[in-house]
């Protein structure tokens, strides 16, 4: 077989065992007018109530773009470009986005306009576990309306704070029990009452379950193409796998499904557009779920990508 039709046919994938299947939905995203591809990406994607697109994008005023659930560029908001995990919550009677914005040691708590609510500056960190400084990576929000923020790129521990941004407790960190390594982004698992913390240990090429309260609950798995997202929608989990993997996980941690995984692994945002192939992924950074269970992934890349697959079935 030719080697370009092994490549397409590798993103159509599914494998024998799933009982999920998805298809790949070419050149979804239609970029800002007079713009190729989006930019820059090392960051995240997100799907609002609305089915609107949220993509960050590592580029001065590039903010976070926005599309249409069908994939048309609408706007961008005008927020710092190192956002390099967010994700999109109700709290109360609203809808927000949370987000840790890299080179700046901060979070913040915006509208979906984009105007900023609430920033967690490092000084509300505990002084201790600065080390050379922060360098967060993600965060999320838990039922109780607590906030989850994770120093992925520094070192590895796990804050939480009060809705209204006070600081609570610390746990996680390069030490036992949990022995994180570039723990690269964090998430609140609802799809378990109570609700669990899941952790990307990228270092370790494996996923964590601990409780909110920091204890370890178990292993979801190992050996992983270096796990750096996730979203949750139903009893599924999809998972970006930076070295060229999206992969999706039942609630039962059993893999169901194998999406766009490159022949060879891959970890380099330098592949040009002129070597990307149909259903292929680069180097998987960020993954949503939209709200109809279809897979969007956004990847670490110098001019920015995003592929989706559609729910079949």
């Amino acid at each position: 077989m030719h080697r370009y039709s092994f490549l397409f046919l590798a993103g159509l994938f599914t494998s024998a065992f799933a009982e999920v299947q998805y298809e790949f939905v070419p050149d979804f995203i239609q970029p800002a007018a007079g713009k190729q591809t989006i930019g820059n990406g090392h960051g995240e994607i997100a799907v609002d109530s609305l089915g609107r697109i949220y993509v960050s994008v590592q580029e001065a005023n590039a903010g976070v773009q926005v599309y249409s659930a069908e994939g048309k560029f609408l706007k961008a908001l005008p927020l710092p470009s190192s956002l390099h995990g967010f994700v999109i919550r109700k709290d109360g009677d609203g809808e927000y986005l949370f987000g840790a914005v890299l080179s700046e040691q901060k979070v913040i708590k915006c509208t979906l306009d984009g105007e900023v609510l609430m920033t967690i500056a490092k000084e509300a960190f505990p002084a201790d576990k600065l080390g050379k400084g922060l360098r967060l990576t993600n965060c999320d929000v838990a039922p109780n309306g607590d906030i989850y923020v994770v120093d992925g790129y520094g070192a590895d521990w796990i804050f939480v704070f009060s809705r209204e941004g006070k600081f609570k407790k610390v746990f996680g960190g390069r030490i036992p029990p949990l022995n994180l390594a570039n723990a690269h982004k964090i998430f609140v698992d609802r799809r378990f009452e109570p609700a669990r913390l899941m952790i990307c240990d990228r270092g370790h090429k494996r996923m964590l379950h601990t409780d909110l309260e920091g204890n370890l609950i178990g292993i979801i798995a190992e050996n992983m193409r270096n796990p750096s997202s996730a979203s949750f929608h139903g009893d599924l989990m999809c998972v970006a796998e930076i070295a060229g993997n999206v992969s999706v996980w039942d609630k039962n941690n059993q893999r169901v499904a194998d999406l766009g995984m490159s022949p060879q692994p891959t970890n380099t945002p330098k592949i040009e557009p002129k070597d990307w192939k149909p259903g292929i992924v680069t180097s998987p950074h960020g993954i949503t779920f939209d709200n109809q269970g279809n897979i969007l992934e956004t990847e670490w890349n110098q001019w920015g990508r995003v592929l989706r697959w559609n729910r079949k079935g």
